[in-house]
């Protein structure tokens, strides 16, 4: 098998596992409140608000640490991390003690995620990359195809398999990554600024635990507004620092490039639409509908195969009529499977005439979307920076996420019914919607060529 192949396998190993744990784990929360009886659900909710917290604040770092210092060292540590706090979540006696092993997790997580297609791009020419980013989406479209049957299948024997079945893919992956794989790094690179990255981490941070608590705490408490004052004032330094830093954790000249910065919007807007859809699908099936956790996750299936199945032919679409078309008709049609199901679903089960049409067709819309996006932020950067550019696309998505979970739930309120769901759907298609517009508006230099050379855009837009 020639190298970049099996690079390619290597880090696509690296993308499921942990794009599994998001979605896998989710599954197992009903048995996590049941064995934890003696815990509130407040704390309970920290075993998932931990990792996307920690997650979504360490990936830019962690990006351009791995740039600076080395992607293979980055890969091989995230995974070796990841694995051993997957063990260490299987084996917690306490709520406590499990947040904690999440924390490690996501910061393996967030070693990971930028790092895969920083190792992965330098081995495929220019005109290769679109089919690699396919391959690359499509693992974790795999992964979040098989998280929620396997998760349903897995908490059957106990919630302790959810994370137990990470450690013979890690331990697998670490062993192939370190025989594989060739370190790359910017030679020129200098320390990147650490008090930058710190006022970065603590930034995000404090964004998301305002987003994710929001609504439990008030939006308008002290709480919730302190959040966020806190996040504009610590973001506002970051910004400070990369204008004056000679190493900053974010170049300026990057988020300046428009098919970049509209990429990474794009993946904000479109992701709370996915949020709504993910989350949206699994409750109106469990509590409407009444289905149990395992059929639910059996017939959301179909929706993330489809998107599996259509990354890489939408990769290949995007080279051929450029990622902003693409990725729009996809955004396009997440918001039309939003329409379908907002027209078309009720109280009544009905599920292969009116829920899985709306699932197929949102389905192959986030098939779509996803190598655009990726395939569009990579055609912009030189290659030293495909890692940190992979990390501010990926913390796109999560803040996205996040918001659109944090939404979702005023949305449909305390108990409710398929009426309520009726905004969930008009939620999913207005920032489905957004992210369509966002696309549009990516250069239509986002190709397949070499990536353009950013100082030089960089002076082009000023």
């Amino acid at each position: 098998m020639p190298r970049r192949w099996q690079v390619l396998s290597v880090v696509c190993v690296g993308v499921f596992i942990a794009s599994l744990d998001l979605f896998i784990v989710n599954i197992a929360f009903p048995d996590l409140q049941a064995d934890f009886a003696g815990s509130n659900l407040g704390a309970l909710s920290w075993v998932l608000n931990a990792y996307a917290i920690v997650f979504a604040a360490l990936l830019v770092p962690a990006g351009r640490l791995a740039d600076a210092f080395g992607r293979k060292r980055a890969f091989l540590l995230g995974l070796s991390l990841f694995t051993l706090a997957s063990a260490a979540c299987a084996a917690s006696p306490s709520v406590e003690l499990l947040v904690a092993a999440r924390v490690l997790q996501a910061a393996g997580a967030a070693l990971i995620i930028p790092t895969t297609l920083g190792l992965l791009l330098p081995e495929f020419t220019p005109e290769q990359r679109p089919m690699a980013i396919g391959i690359w989406a499509a693992a974790g479209g795999v992964a979040a195809a098989a998280g929620p049957p396997v998760g349903g299948l897995l908490v059957q024997l106990s919630w302790h398999w959810v994370f137990l079945v990470n450690l013979p893919i890690g331990l697998a992956a670490i062993v192939a990554g370190s025989r594989i794989l060739e370190e790359i790094r910017d030679e020129q690179a200098e320390r990147p600024d650490l008090l930058g990255a710190l006022a970065l981490i603590l930034g995000v941070a404090t964004l998301v635990v305002g987003i994710v608590k929001g609504q439990e705490w008030g939006w308008g408490s002290g709480r919730a507004v302190g959040a966020f004052l806190t996040s504009i004032v610590l973001l506002g330094l970051v910004t400070v620092r990369c204008r004056a830093h000679p190493s900053p954790i974010i170049e300026p000249r990057i988020v300046r490039v428009r098919s970049f910065s509209f990429a990474v919007a794009g993946a904000g807007l479109f992701f709370v639409a996915f949020s709504a859809m993910l989350l949206g699908t699994v409750l109106f099936l469990t509590q409407v509908w009444g289905e149990s956790t395992l059929s639910a996750g059996l017939m959301i299936a179909p929706g993330p195969a489809t998107a599996a199945a259509f990354s890489i032919p939408g990769a290949r679409l995007g080279a051929r009529l450029g990622q902003r078309a693409v990725g729009a008709v996809g955004a396009g049609l997440v918001a039309l499977g939003a329409l379908w199901w907002l027209t078309q679903l009720s109280g009544e089960p009905a599920y292969a005439g009116a829920f899985l049409p709306g699932m197929i067709i949102g389905g192959v819309g986030v098939g779509l979307v996803n190598p655009s996006i990726t395939g569009a932020a990579a055609a912009s950067l030189p290659p030293a920076r495909f890692a940190t550019g992979a990390a501010l696309i990926t913390m796109g998505r999560q803040l996205g996420s996040a918001f659109g979970v944090a939404l979702l739930v005023p949305v449909l309120g305390v108990t409710p019914d398929a009426a309520a769901f009726d905004g969930a759907w008009i939620m999913m298609l207005g920032f489905a919607s957004a992210a369509a517009l966002a696309m549009v508006f990516m250069a239509p230099h986002a190709s397949t060529h070499e990536p353009v050379h950013v100082p030089a855009v960089a002076d082009a837009l000023a």
